[in-house]
């Protein structure tokens, strides 16, 4: 479970960072108060709220499956058979 938390922690603390990043970004180049959708118009603070969220949403989940390419692709079988290998070939050596 510590090792969940581990991964849950390095997909998620970097996504915060970049959303925030993102979201000084765009709002240096939008104005939220002209944000509106219908008759819905929402004050600047919750623009700023919803929108840190969803980029920092798209960034985990981006992150994520790069995560999980990494830790399901070829490379994570071919790690372990090198080292069943080098574990028969020391095993063997020291039978010698």
């Amino acid at each position: 479970m510590a090792q969940r938390m581990l991964h849950t922690a390095q997909i998620l603390w970097p996504a915060f960072l970049i959303a925030g990043v993102i979201e000084m970004v765009v709002f240096s180049w939008i104005d939220p108060s002209l944000l509106h959708t219908g008759s819905w118009q929402p004050d600047r603070q919750t623009v700023y709220s919803l929108a840190f969220l969803i980029f920092w949403a798209l960034v985990a989940v981006a992150s994520g499956l790069s995560h999980w390419m990494m830790a399901s692709g070829p490379d994570q079988a071919d790690h372990s058979r090198v080292r069943r290998h080098a574990a028969r070939r020391h095993h063997l050596h020291h039978q010698a």
